[in-house]
């Protein structure tokens, strides 16, 4: 939750992310872009972003409710764009605990092989996943359990049945990361 209250933002044109976001959109000719946010509001476009170098993860709507009966608690919160999110916790068996969002999917780095082992996700394997940029840990990315332990990231991506868990302390809004950057009153006139 550190880190992920709402502001409003306007995505278009940003970002190499962004703009491929727009491009994929059903608008029509004249409309305006889907990622951009009515004042006031988030667009569930927002972008997700690694908490420790700003790299462009996710979108919002990206985000991907995968249910574990594993999980030590389960919450919902407001986190992206008004939108009800829901937050899992999860204990490895080393004793730490992680807060996780699931994801359809996300550009992170996935470490192969996986592990069929300690699986959050009953039937799933999992593998380290990382900022592609910086290589902070970042979360798991999990495929079904009868797959071989090693993909490609095309297979991984293009599958309906994969997912990534992300690690909520370890992500960061675009637009809260804006609203971070003020300028200072000297500066202004």
């Amino acid at each position: 939750m550190v880190g992920m209250t709402a502001f409003p933002v306007c995505l278009h044109g940003t970002s190499e992310l962004a703009n491929a976001y727009c491009a994929t959109s059903s608008q029509l000719p004249g409309e305006a872009c889907a990622a951009v946010a009515e004042e006031g509001d988030t667009s569930p476009a927002t972008l997700i972003l690694c908490r420790a170098c700003g790299h462009e993860l996710a979108f919002g709507t990206d985000i991907n409710h995968v249910h574990s009966r594993l999980a030590l608690s389960s919450r919902n919160d407001t986190l992206i764009g008004g939108r009800r999110v829901n937050i899992q916790l999860f204990e490895n068996p080393h004793g730490h605990q992680f807060e996780v969002i699931t994801f359809r999917k996300a550009d992170v780095t996935q470490h192969w092989p996986a592990d069929k082992h300690f699986s959050w996700f009953p039937g799933f394997s999992w593998t380290v996943a990382t900022c592609p940029r910086c290589k902070t840990h970042l979360g798991w990315a999990f495929q079904p359990s009868d797959w071989p332990d090693m993909i490609t990231k095309a297979t991984f991506e293009d599958s309906t049945h994969t997912f990534l868990a992300l690690i909520i302390d370890r992500l960061l809004r675009e637009d809260f990361a804006s609203s971070l950057l003020v300028t200072p009153k000297s500066f202004m006139s």
